[in-house]
């Protein structure tokens, strides 16, 4: 039987070889540390921690606790030994880093079916099945290869996100739908400012803490994604004629202009989701819930994800890959991690998972396969293959990703308890399945 190639052994790397050799198959991880390291990792470790030590929440009412319960569901390699090596961090489920990567790296190693091999990879194999999970530092060279494969325009290399709100959480009384001069479809939310609101606006912006650039990120920005701080150190009234400007704007409620709006677009087709227009930042997340809730209607706002300015390289996947992970041009080449899109440790991981599962079906004769988009790793999965908005923004697990109940349940203890409940059943069914299935042999 060939072997499958994982490409780099991240989180997302390592529980793709692990997947992959759980079903009988054979895997070889290719990772080029510690002979070339990356302007962010430390050691030669599988799955090193290069930031934060935490995997969030372990609650299984949170959105991160119930994607840790499917993961183990699907046979993870990071969860249970992040549990055995979990440092005291109130509900949180955080890690002692180095025993936490030695762990994991010394299970890789024991592992028959998984051959690490430590050269670096400088071009997409030429036929598979292959998995690339080299995350947001892959190498210039690799890089190139990726893009000459899916495209240039295809491959980003900075992302500037602007904060995600869920819809539920806006209160529509505050906020009127209307475009600019009632052209195109009225999608848009608006939240009105007048100008003292504006301007303790702009006064706690440009007073908020921010997070200090990476050593390895250039501090020059794209005038189309400046941050919001940056444009309102430049002037008090920045703001209002930029992003924030009313101009062709008017609020039925009072048949007048707004001094400034804040802008917010659907970021989904079912507009369960939508963005801060033009509200990308380097502002710290406390200081971003904060401000943002100053707006009219967002007061009790909940953030599906929070603005972020930062080095990253990963694809357009939307219009690259299935929900399967597979490249929709080249059947038997994989992307899992934060090159599809995804963030968060666990996020990268529990890609990592779908796509050595189906890597190693993909070797097995059967058919691939996907979560399905109640279950909060299939609703992520279903957003990066399916997200329908340019640019596209990565994205961490939320409720907001997940299917609203029909009819909409305005309370929102009431709407969570009906999606964990979905998330629950539809995870139970998918993974019964996928062991039946691995059992008997046949897709």
């Amino acid at each position: 039987m060939r072997a499958v190639t994982v490409i780099g052994a991240g989180f997302a790397g390592s529980e793709a070889a692990w997947a992959i050799a759980q079903r009988g198959v054979p895997a070889r991880l290719v990772e080029m540390r510690p002979a070339k390291m990356t302007p962010a990792h430390q050691t030669g470790y599988c799955a090193e921690l290069v930031c934060s030590n935490s995997f969030k929440s372990l609650s299984p009412t949170s959105p991160a606790g119930r994607l840790k319960i499917e993961m183990e569901q699907l046979g993870s390699l990071t969860v249970p030994i992040a549990k055995e090596h979990a440092v005291p961090a109130g509900e949180a489920l955080a890690v002692d880093r180095e025993l936490f990567a030695k762990a994991v790296s010394e299970a890789i190693a024991r592992h028959p079916n998984i051959e690490r091999i430590e050269e670096e990879t400088t071009e997409v194999p030429s036929d598979g099945p292959t998995i690339i999970a080299t995350g947001p530092l892959t190498s210039d060279a690799l890089a190139q290869s990726i893009s000459q494969i899916t495209g240039q325009e295809r491959l980003h290399f900075f992302d500037a996100v602007s904060p995600i709100v869920d819809a539920a959480s806006i209160d529509y009384d505050k906020v009127f739908t209307s475009s600019r001069y009632d052209k195109g479809d009225p999608g848009y939310l608006n939240c009105p400012m007048d100008k003292e609101q504006y301007e303790a606006f702009v006064a706690a912006i440009r007073e908020a803490e921010r997070t200090p650039l990476h050593s390895f990120e250039d501090t020059r920005f794209f005038e189309g994604c400046v941050p919001l701080e940056e444009l309102a150190d430049r002037g008090l009234k920045t703001l209002s004629f930029g992003p924030m400007k009313p101009v062709g704007l008017t609020d039925p409620r009072t048949g007048r202009r707004p001094y400034a709006v804040l802008q917010l677009r659907p970021e989904n087709a079912q507009k369960t989701m939508y963005s801060l227009v033009a509200c990308q930042t380097r502002l710290k997340w406390g200081e971003q819930k904060r401000i943002f809730q100053m707006a009219p209607g967002l007061e009790n706002a909940e953030f599906v994800r929070l603005g972020v300015i930062h080095r990253n390289t990963y694809l357009d996947s939307p219009r690259l890959l299935d929900a399967t992970l597979q490249l929709r041009t080249r059947k038997d080449l994989f992307f899992a991690g934060q090159l599809t899109g995804v963030e968060g440790y666990l996020e990268s991981a529990a890609s990592g998972i779908i796509a050595g599962i189906n890597a190693a079906r993909l070797a097995l004769g059967q058919e691939p396969v996907a979560p399905p988009p109640e279950t909060v790793l299939g609703s992520l999965l279903c957003y990066i293959s399916s997200y329908d908005h340019q640019p596209f923004p990565p994205m961490n697990a939320s409720w907001g990703l997940l299917p609203h109940p029909e009819p909409m349940i305005k309370d929102k203890g009431a709407r969570r308890a009906k999606q964990l409940e979905s998330a629950i059943s539809a995870m139970d069914e998918f993974a019964r399945n996928l062991n039946e299935r691995s059992k008997n042999g046949h897709s």
